[in-house]
């Protein structure tokens, strides 16, 4: 009788469905980023606007478009390496698409001075496009045609698009100088250039922040 119970078991058992493995949990999709680099005058001006949008991750001060390889700050300024100062977006384009960064640059800076922004003047001050690929180029050129049918600038514009041989990393110093000076205090900001950021920095990112508050990543994070 035992055995009998003991076959029956047995037979239940190899009757039994065979349970399929647990799926693997979907893998979470990677978040591709892309990057920009433009030049519209002083990096410390343009640093400070894109570092406010959504969907930017991290914005580099930097030089490009020069002759010379790892310039110094005091080489590019004499305007002699060929270089501008420019910014490195890296961006999420899910979130903002390139061709919105490029219609903010239009915005924030006078591309129909030629190599000049107010009173910094040279040719490492140029509005410039450093573009990777003929894509790149492409919207660059869709975009300038954009902005000069729109008549935003009454003069022609005169930014450059170049091809992007090289970005090189300005000195740490210079990376998110004026973040640094809305933290620093009086004192600290007394060490720093406080009369160029408070005249020239602080009104045009004011002024972004006011016609971009829609676009702005929420005080303390995204």
């Amino acid at each position: 009788m035992l055995a009998l119970l003991a076959i029956t078991a047995i037979g239940c058992a190899k009757g039994l469905p065979q349970m399929e493995p647990a799926a693997a949990p979907p893998k979470a999709k990677k978040m591709e980023l892309s990057t920009m680099v433009i030049g519209g005058g002083c990096f410390w001006c343009v640093e400070s606007i894109y570092e406010d949008l959504k969907g930017v991750v991290k914005v580099e001060s930097g030089y490009a478009g020069g002759s010379i390889p790892n310039p110094t700050y005091q080489q590019v300024c004499s305007g002699q390496t060929g270089h501008a100062e420019v910014v490195k977006i890296t961006f999420n384009p899910e979130e903002v698409s390139a061709a919105d960064l490029l219609r903010i640059f239009f915005t924030v800076h006078d591309p129909t001075t030629l190599n000049r922004q107010g009173n910094d003047y040279g040719t490492q001050y140029r509005s410039a496009i450093f573009v990777s690929n003929e894509e790149e180029k492409a919207l660059a050129l869709k975009i300038m045609k954009e902005i000069t049918d729109a008549k935003i600038w009454p003069n022609r514009l005169v930014t450059t698009i170049e091809p992007l041989r090289a970005f090189y990393m300005a000195e740490d110093y210079h990376q998110n100088y004026f973040a640094k000076f809305e933290k620093a205090t009086p004192a600290e900001k007394a060490k720093m250039n406080a009369g160029y950021c408070q005249f020239i920095i602080e009104p045009k990112v004011r002024k972004f922040r006011e016609k971009y508050a829609a676009k702005l990543k929420k005080k303390g994070g995204e």
